[in-house]
């Protein structure tokens, strides 16, 4: 997920589980290599840093300790400046390395409270890890051992951070984001539902642009393009076209779109593997999906009216019950998984499509209102 909604706020992905663990194996390298004569305690600073201190000491292969202690001081999304110790230390640390494992430093208070802890301990040497630092926000003359990323000021979560209680178990760091105003929906159903009509009268409405997968591979094919070569191919079978072939074409016209205020898509995507794409297609243009919108049918009803529509339509697809059958077979198989992807992000919307046309507009139009 690109964007998800915590508590009342919006947050976008910011920094990827791959980038976090390549920033903590970098961190685990430097201090094995300070303190590979020692047997260092690792202090974590709860509650953030638990995630990372289970990391950190997974990937650290020598000897060592490791405790924690808790402190305060954000309240909502906002850092208070006053530090209060709420779990302290009962460890005897005379003589020890010890390595504090901060989740994030900004301003430096907690900073400023943990060496206020530590200087009495009668330590060897006491060194300072932190996983995400804000420079522009450091107000202390403090020295910082070992640092993971630095950030700019702005509020995240993921990875052990929170906002209110909500996101310590996100694998990402999702970053504090305004509202998108840009509405991207996804209209679905089965061949022959009525996609293309109701998409046509729901971007007048709404003032959006209609992007159709088949007007796309039509145009590449009539064409002759070699995209559109390769789809017909698949198309002329009643089979999916492959998604590499499907995302490029797609990518190639959203590029194109002026502003505007939406797209409503229309039969993309297809399979998992396209859904995915188009999130981090659309996460780079600082864009989500806001819904995935169904129209349901009965299988029956559909069939008997594509191959009435075949009769005038010209189209191969459509003439061929066989090749009907197959189209509604890879939709049921891998188009369906797609509603339990959108379901999870409270996005998915199942609409009856059976009545006449305006009856349906008014039951996509009810969905596009709470949108």
């Amino acid at each position: 997920m690109s964007i998800i909604k915590l508590h009342d706020k919006l947050f976008k992905k910011y920094i990827s589980k791959d980038q976090i663990a390549e920033a903590v194996t970098q961190l685990v390298k430097q201090v094995a290599k300070d303190c590979k004569n020692e047997t260092p305690i690792f202090i974590g600073i709860l509650n953030g840093s638990f995630v990372f201190v289970a990391d950190f000491v997974r990937k650290y292969k020598f000897n060592c300790e490791v405790s924690f202690v808790k402190l305060a001081s954000y309240n909502g999304t906002n850092s208070t400046g006053k530090i209060k110790q709420l779990v302290g230390l009962n460890e005897n640390l005379e003589g020890r390395t010890v390595v504090i494992l901060e989740d994030i430093i900004d301003t430096g208070n907690t900073l400023q409270e943990i060496y206020d802890i530590f200087k009495d301990k009668k330590l060897k040497q006491l060194k300072i890890a932190t996983l995400f630092f804000k420079p522009d926000v450091f107000k202390k003359e403090l020295p910082i051992d070992y640092i993971g990323l630095s950030i700019p000021d702005e509020f995240i979560v993921g990875y052990g951070l929170d906002y209110d209680g909500l996101g310590r178990n996100l694998a990402n760091i999702y970053q504090l984001t305004a509202k998108p105003t840009v509405k991207n929906i996804l209209l679905f159903g089965p061949p022959g539902v009525g996609k293309g009509t109701q998409a046509d009268m729901l971007k007048e409405k709404y003032h959006l642009v209609h992007i159709s997968t088949g007007d796309v591979f039509r145009k590449h094919i009539k064409n002759e393009t070699k995209l559109g070569i390769l789809a017909k191919s698949y198309i002329d079978k009643g089979n999916l076209v492959p998604d590499d072939v499907t995302i490029k074409m797609l990518k190639s016209v959203v590029n194109k779109v002026p502003h505007t205020n939406g797209i409503i898509f229309d039969g993309f995507p297809r399979t998992k593997a396209q859904a995915i794409a188009l999130d981090e297609f659309l996460e780079e243009r600082g864009e989500t999906i806001d819904g995935m919108i169904t129209i349901e049918v009965p299988t029956s009803l559909l069939i008997a009216r594509l191959l009435e529509r075949g009769k005038t339509s010209g189209r191969s697809d459509d003439q061929d019950e066989n090749k009907i059958l197959n189209r509604f077979n890879e939709y049921y198989t891998k188009t369906e998984i797609l509603k339990d992807y959108y379901q999870s992000q409270n996005k998915y919307f199942g609409i009856d499509g059976v009545g006449e046309i305006e009856e349906i507009t008014k039951r996509l139009s009810d969905v596009f209102e709470k949108l």
